[in-house]
């Protein structure tokens, strides 16, 4: 299972920036990431290396953080593959709170990363359905 880092920040030029200079700075590397966007506030998340050092980091800069568990599922670069983890997820009545794309920088392969509810036993369902969970 995977550790997502989530940032509130203000919606305001550079606030992007100055995240990424941070988690630079503390030798931090992205490896996915999403931001949406509010008429003030906006939540950027992100599966970064270190998701721990990371919220210290950003927290020590001013930045309000949480760290939640998400699944990773890699699934082939292929036409119609999401819409098979989708139906799977459907079909075990798993409801999706978002979802964004990553990639697995050792086998090459999208990642799409999302949170559910109970990630856990979504997680372990997710595998007994045949897909490979990062």
């Amino acid at each position: 299972m995977l550790k997502q880092l989530s940032i509130y920040a203000e919606n305001k030029k550079g606030t992007l920036q100055s995240i990424t200079q941070i988690l630079a700075d503390a030798g931090i590397n992205i490896w996915g990431s999403c931001t949406n966007d509010g008429a003030e506030y906006g939540i950027n998340r992100m599966v970064v290396s270190e998701p721990e050092k990371a919220k210290e980091a950003l927290e020590g800069a001013g930045y309000l953080c949480r760290v939640t568990s998400v699944i990773g599922v890699e699934v082939a670069d292929e036409v119609g593959n999401l819409n098979r983890l989708l139906k799977a997820l459907t079909e075990s009545n798993i409801n999706i709170n978002y979802i964004y794309l990553s990639f697995n920088r050792d086998s090459g392969l999208p990642v799409m990363v999302f949170q559910t509810e109970d990630p856990a036993e979504v997680e372990i369902c997710i595998k007994n359905k045949g897909f490979s969970v990062v």
